[in-house]
């Protein structure tokens, strides 16, 4: 079954996507039949759905991922689908490949976006404990300034010696 493929999903602009190549193989149909699907349905695929890389995202996209090298000689542009595209795409195939796999689709957005939530999670605490460690330091800075003349040595003082010996100059 197509739910054992394993599709990388990309992020690009900030936004995770499926290439419609990956989409296509996901839903076990040709990426032509998916792309006819999206544009006699433009109303179903607004932007925030689905999108046109492109040059240089096709590029970049071609460079990352390796399985997409096929892409390379490609005169057309390939689509990028949002979660929500990619769960629309399945409504307007209707295949029942589709169907199970949109399943597959929201498991893979939610588990990303539970990564994104941890990693964030990780990010603010140690964002956190880098402030209260610099807090330390500085305090830290202070203490050691304050007590530096504590850990010097105490003036060694010069005994006067008691009794006769030679004499000195004394001072005027």
């Amino acid at each position: 079954m197509a739910s054992s493929l394993s599709i990388p999903m990309l992020v690009l602009g900030g936004i995770p996507v499926l290439i419609d190549a990956d989409l296509a193989r996901l839903y076990e149909v040709p990426t032509r039949v998916l792309n006819q699907a999206v544009r006699r349905n433009p109303d179903r695929f607004p932007e925030d759905f689905c999108f046109q890389l492109t040059s240089e995202e096709k590029s970049e996209v071609i460079t990352k991922c390796d399985h997409l090298n096929r892409l390379k000689f490609s005169k057309a542009l390939p689509h990028a689908f949002t979660e929500h595209g990619a769960l629309m795409a399945t409504n307007v195939l209707n295949s029942p490949a589709a169907v199970k796999m949109s399943v597959f689709i929201i498991r893979a957005f939610v588990k990303q976006r539970e990564t994104l939530a941890i990693n964030q999670n990780i990010l603010r605490r140690l964002a956190e404990m880098d402030k209260k460690l610099l807090l330390h330091d500085v305090a830290l800075s202070d203490i050691y300034k304050k007590l530096r003349h504590l850990l010097q040595p105490p003036p060694i003082k010069t005994r006067r010696i008691i009794g006769f010996g030679p004499q000195q100059d004394e001072p005027a």
